[in-house]
């Protein structure tokens, strides 16, 4: 799947501010990670800026974890979910919770994502768990050197334990190596990092939590990743295929420096469901973007929604409302039109194994499921992941 940025600079200067030409109702409604995440801190400086501009009360919902975030847009108690890689990709794969027979692939759509380039996502460690490596100062200290150590599994979040999973895979570990301890949600993962109960949890370097742990008594500290140890990065991506090695500028003892080689991903992602109206998901888009200025700056990393960031290659599909608005700004064009169809196919041959599988009633669900989606995949001519 190509992952490149497509828009340029006569785009940005095509880009309409008329605020009063936004049309969205007095309230809109949408989840997004726990209180102290990067995702709740940008979702409620954005919502400011609506209420500033439009007197619009965008009233946000914390979840803990990525079925948290999605059920109440499955259900359409929300209009939105500022949602990760978990609720947005893995959603609609079908895989990890989602696999499950009350889920199934999901017919999600992208509207905007956060692309900035200077907030990793990683699995951090409590530096005074270095020490226990024999690295103090967490000199010379490796994912490799997680062996033994006690990493957080979150219950009902797949991204946050597949991205580290694949954080551990560049190590060469896996969860065999390591001391697995189960969390409720990404806040209890982060608390038990400060209270010392783990040694390891996944977090966007900018966290709330992230700066928390930096400021406690154990510390806080992002193990580099090469981008030149080829080896590691495939064993990483063979298990995340949507990680890429970048430089954290921003984030919990990285502010001031000169970044922290790291790898990161799209996120938050706002999105929702095909079936969104279009027209709120026009207007919701157009004012993401066209509000920009009046949130800009106003949480850690949330730069990352400007719209020379957007990427409209990426693995899940747009909705129709947001092509419509890309499309009237200039932004959209034929190639990401034909990526954009051939991953609503995708979806859709998704969809169908997954009914044609629930008709045939096998006794054994998740092995069946795991063996129909990757045939039906590969039938399709898609790229086979997880």
């Amino acid at each position: 799947m190509r992952m490149s940025l497509v828009i340029g600079t006569a785009v940005l200067a095509a880009v309409p501010a008329l605020a009063q030409d936004i049309d969205l109702p007095k309230q809109v409604t949408w989840t997004a990670y726990g209180t102290g995440s990067a995702g709740y801190n940008q979702s409620i400086a954005i919502g400011a800026a609506l209420q500033d501009a439009l007197d619009v009360n965008l009233r946000v919902l914390p979840g803990k974890n990525d079925i948290a975030r999605t059920e109440p847009l499955r259900q359409g108690k929300v209009d939105f979910s500022a949602n990760g890689v978990g609720g947005s990709f893995m959603a609609q794969e079908g895989v990890f919770q989602f696999g499950a027979e009350n889920w199934g692939p999901q017919p999600v759509r992208i509207l905007a994502a956060n692309n900035g380039g200077a907030v990793g996502l990683s699995l951090a460690v409590a530096a005074e768990a270095c020490e226990k490596a024999g690295k103090p100062g967490c000199e010379g200290f490796t994912y490799a050197d997680l062996k033994g150590m006690r990493v957080a599994w979150v219950k009902g979040a797949p991204a946050l334990n597949v991205n580290n999973e694949a954080y551990l895979a560049y190590g060469g570990l896996t969860w065999d190596d390591v001391e697995r301890v189960e969390f409720g949600g990404f806040g209890d993962s982060w608390a038990g990092m400060i209270d010392g109960s783990v040694d390891a949890a996944f977090a966007s370097t900018n966290s709330g939590r992230a700066y928390e742990a930096e400021s406690g008594p154990r510390g806080v500290y992002w193990p580099p990743i090469d981008p030149d140890n080829t080896e590691g990065l495939a064993r990483m991506q063979a298990i995340a295929p949507f990680f890429t090695p970048m430089t954290a500028t921003v984030g919990a003892t990285i502010d001031g420096t000169d970044g922290a080689p790291t790898a990161g991903y799209a996120y938050p992602v706002l999105m929702t469901y095909a079936d969104q109206d279009a027209d709120l998901t026009y207007n919701m888009t157009k004012a993401l973007h066209e509000l920009f200025d009046g949130y800009a700056g106003e949480a850690p990393g949330i730069n990352g929604w400007a719209l020379d960031k957007q990427n409209y290659t990426w693995v899940a599909p747009y909705h129709d409302g947001a092509i419509r608005y890309y499309t009237d700004i200039g932004a959209w064009n034929e190639d990401a039109q034909a990526h954009n169809d051939n991953l609503v196919a995708r979806q859709a041959a998704l969809m169908r194994a997954w009914e044609e599988l629930k008709a045939e009633g096998p006794e054994n669900w998740a092995e069946a499921w795991d063996q129909k989606r990757r045939e039906a995949l590969a039938a399709g001519g898609f790229d086979v992941v997880f």
